[in-house]
């Protein structure tokens, strides 16, 4: 069930209207449900019970640390793929114990942070990587345990620049190179080889993709075994797929299964990496129409929200639910919905039915993944604000940006 649902023909974010919270903070804005947000992770949870598992929420989705804390708080591990995301874990009070560190360009001063801080793993993705890092715990007189995050050359079937498992893809060591790069890990003195790891892609609809992923790891994992290198634990990526549009999802059990069915018997440790399935429909973003502009062609429906603040439209041609906040009897029209921005490809919404006015509200469903950790200044616009409801209460976790703010670290010269 939606945590965003009218009551007397206002949409509200739980029980708070969303208007109260237009009139407070301003707009645009992102709006969270934290019962939505927990609610995900406890069916992983569930889906889970039983087994020596670990949740790893992928920061990269969201990265406030509102919501990150309620994740640690609910026993949450952490995905990171940069030292900022490191800080913000740590800052929000995660257990850098429970912290993977992914992505293809780890910086020397990035891997010094982690292994200062006691991570769970690296997840190494080239050979020169590996290299680099047995050096660096080398000086720093530690051993770092390392996952070989292996390109199974599965197709996830899943929007192109989504998509992560492919041998065409930067991720990862191809599947038929990544043995030999495990005995290369094994004679280094200063790595500690704990586990494998993989990630297919994101936005995945179908189960079928990543358990031929986790079958082609269990096969390696295996073969590693035999040569004496065994492995402490599994981590088989996330992407689980929410509903945008009309889109059928598994339910995240149902997602799990035939993975879980695969590693009946086996006593590693296993890790998921879920972020979009835990943030992305828990969130909106809240706009004000600014103007109706009906032209000849097409009518536009001009709003204080643009591609700066929500990229997935202009970027992926994504599709996002655009709802009236206040719902209106009056006569429908087809709108573009569009921003501000000085760009064509400013849009949030194309040939949306809506019956609405200058100065009303607009709600942008399934925003709470990848719409403000995307966000920028663009034309010099400050960032959205973002508010938390849980229950009847609205709190504010991030403070709007003002102008001046956005040039305070530049200077002019002579």
């Amino acid at each position: 069930m939606s945590p965003f649902a009218y009551r007397n023909g206002i949409l509200c974010a739980e029980e708070v209207p969303l208007p109260r919270i237009a009139a407070d903070h301003g707009t645009p804005c992102y709006v969270y449900s934290r019962a939505a947000l927990l609610s995900r992770f406890d069916a992983f949870r569930q889906a889970l019970a039983g087994r020596d598992a670990l949740i790893c929420y992928a920061v990269k989705a969201n990265s406030n640390l509102a919501i990150l804390n309620q994740f640690a708080r609910a026993g949450a591990g952490f995905d990171i793929v940069s030292g900022g995301e490191l800080a913000r874990v740590l800052a929000a009070g995660g257990d850098p114990a429970k912290v993977v560190f992914s992505g293809v360009g780890k910086t020397i001063e990035e891997m010094r942070q982690a292994l200062a801080t006691g991570i769970f793993c690296f997840n190494v993705e080239s050979a020169e990587e590996l290299g680099r890092l047995n050096e660096l715990a080398g000086q720093s007189g530690k051993k770092a345990p390392i996952a070989i995050r292996v390109n199974p050359d599965v197709d996830p079937k899943t929007h192109p620049y989504i998509s992560t498992g492919l041998r065409s893809n930067k991720f990862g060591v191809a599947y038929g190179e990544a043995f030999a790069l495990y005995l290369r890990a094994r004679a280094l003195p200063h790595v500690d080889i704990a586990g494998i790891a993989c990630h297919i892609g994101s936005q995945l609809l179908d189960p079928a993709p990543a358990a031929e992923a986790a079958g082609k790891i269990l096969v390696l994992a295996d073969r590693l075994a035999d040569a004496g290198i065994p492995l402490r634990h599994l981590d088989l990526g996330g992407g689980i797929g929410i509903r945008y549009r009309d889109e059928t999802p598994p339910a995240i059990a149902d997602y799990l299964a035939p993975i879980l069915a695969q590693l009946a018997g086996r006593k590693e440790k296993i890790l998921f990496e879920p972020g979009r399935a835990l943030v992305g429909n828990a969130g909106i973003l809240l706009t004000r129409i600014e103007y109706l502009k009906h032209g000849e062609e097409k009518n536009f429906a001009i709003v204080d929200a643009a591609m700066n603040d929500l990229m997935r439209p202009a970027l992926y041609d994504a599709w996002h639910d655009i709802l009236p906040v206040r719902q209106n009897a009056g006569t429908e029209a087809e709108y573009e919905v569009v921003g501000p921005v000085c760009e064509s490809g400013d849009f949030l919404g194309h040939a949306r039915r809506l019956a609405v006015e200058t100065g009303d509200l607009l709600a942008i469903l399934s925003a709470g993944a990848y719409g403000m950790v995307m966000s920028s200044n663009y034309n010099t616009r400050p960032r959205a604000a973002e508010i938390i409801v849980d229950g009847a209460q609205a709190f504010l976790v991030r403070r709007r940006e003002n102008t001046e703010q956005l040039f305070a670290l530049e200077t002019v010269i002579d």
